[in-house]
């Protein structure tokens, strides 16, 4: 695995990319400025040439022909002779021009052997003795006995060459020191926010979240990764607080049971064997807290299962009012202890869904709402046909929930008072699990809640 020590700063890669796009410029420019300059040059006299040749050959048969082709060899420099049956009828003026003249064997030989053939256009290159140097002769044929011929010479670029290469090693050394002064200002444009930006960021790798990410860059993408890096602070402090309230709940749920269940063990082994009555009661405690025991770690093994998408799906047909009626009939013991659950519903309401899952749901939601409901201890569960879904509603009459604390009631152990206390039923991770089942259902849910008044949980079944 590479150190950190290892890796290079912004700073540096900044300047190596940018000498490398200077390496790379200067290249091309090299290339192409020195190594191909005779070849360009060529390519664009032969160019000339033709685009002169289709417009001599356009204006032939003019009467001022010959005021025209002069026009177009002193634009274009360029030499022109026309030959009829074997005649020169034309020839453009020679001055300056380093033309070829007839009297260059090469020239004639070319010449007869183009008129000879049946080719209506040739090209050569040929030596120019007079000035020792190429000249480049493009033959057209007119018609049976005219021909056009057009000559240029191409001027050797030599001096010119060594002149670009002495005025090279100039350009660069200017692009090189241009390269090392823009990628010492970029760097410093970048590398100075991003720096306050990694203090910052370790800080929160320190679990300090108070730190606040408000520098002003003008860089468009370091001021969302600002505004990023605030709401993750944000969101982990949220979340080491409940993972401090999470642990200090659970820790507080074990604790209680295994205290109790202790003592009265303690309690039943000094017992004296007379005193059965008591003995009973003590162990009748010691496995209620036990069965609590149980249900705790029972629902939070179904929480982490439900949160690592761990989940099969048992589909089935059932009538949702019985099941309803019986999760109540779970509760009949509470009704001793004046509580009240009243259930609206059709006599028949078929749903296809995950029984067991759906149950668990219910169960878990009117817990809560036995938890805290109101002090006539009434919870209502009804059943509503809407048009594309069959809403279910646990209502409880209680205190009710702050709007700002409502998108919160679905974490784990989340308590709206901050104080814990043990519940009444359950085990505090109720709603999460309720949260979790929905989503492995893809069902809508939500709560609505009226200070003073109470809380309504509701989901809807496709």
């Amino acid at each position: 695995m590479k150190k950190n020590n290892d890796k290079m700063s912004l700073s540096l890669n900044i300047l190596i990319y940018f000498i490398i796009f200077s390496i790379a410029l200067l290249l091309f420019l090299w290339i192409f400025q020195i190594l191909c300059l005779n070849t360009y040059y060529k390519i664009a006299r032969t160019k000339t040439l033709n685009i002169a040749l289709n417009n001599l050959t356009k204006n032939y048969a003019e009467d001022n022909y010959r005021d025209l082709f002069d026009e177009i060899s002193l634009n274009n420099d360029i030499c022109i002779e026309v030959v009829d049956n074997n005649i020169i009828e034309y020839t453009s003026r020679l001055v300056d021009r380093k033309c070829m003249t007839r009297n260059n064997a090469q020239l004639l030989e070319f010449q007869a052997s183009f008129m000879s053939s049946n080719d209506d256009i040739r090209k050569a290159e040929i030596i120019n003795p007079n000035y020792n140097n190429k000249t480049l002769v493009i033959g057209k044929r007119i018609d049976d006995n005219t021909y056009l011929f057009v000559n240029t010479s191409l001027v050797p670029l030599d001096e010119g060459i060594n002149m670009l290469k002495s005025q090279f090693i100039y350009i660069a050394i200017i692009i090189l020191s241009m390269a090392f002064i823009i990628s010492y200002f970029i760097s410093k444009r970048l590398s100075i926010p991003i720096i306050r930006l990694n203090e910052k960021a370790k800080k929160i790798g320190s679990k300090d979240y108070s730190v606040k990410f408000d520098d002003v860059t003008n860089i468009k993408e370091l001021d969302e990764l600002e505004q990023t890096l605030n709401d993750t602070s944000q969101e982990l402090a949220k979340t080491d607080e409940l993972r401090r309230e999470l642990m200090a709940n659970v820790s507080h749920d074990l604790k209680t049971p295994l205290t109790l269940i202790r003592a009265y063990a303690e309690a039943a082994r000094d017992l004296d064997s007379t005193k059965k009555k008591k003995r009973e009661e003590d162990l009748n405690v010691i496995i209620d807290e036990t069965k609590r025991l149980t249900l705790l770690v029972n629902d939070i093994l179904e929480l982490s299962k439900l949160e690592s998408k761990i989940i099969n799906l048992d589909i089935s047909e059932f009538n949702l009012k019985e099941l309803v009626e019986s999760i109540i009939h779970k509760f009949d013991i509470l009704k001793n202890d004046g509580f009240n659950f009243i259930i609206n519903s059709p006599d028949i309401v078929m749903v296809h869904s995950d029984r067991k899952k759906l149950e668990q749901v219910i169960y878990n939601l009117v817990n809560n709402a036995i938890n805290y409901t109101g002090e006539n201890k009434l919870v209502t569960i009804n059943i509503k046909l809407l048009d594309d879904v069959i809403r279910v509603e646990v209502v409880d009459t209680g205190d009710g929930i702050e709007p700002e604390q409502l998108k919160y009631i679905w974490d784990k152990y989340y308590k709206i008072d901050k104080q814990h206390k043990r519940n009444k039923y359950g085990t505090g991770v109720g709603l999460s699990i309720v949260k979790s089942t929905l989503i492995s259902l893809n069902y809508n849910y939500g709560v609505d809640s009226i200070i003073g008044k109470g809380t309504t949980f509701y989901f809807d079944i496709k």
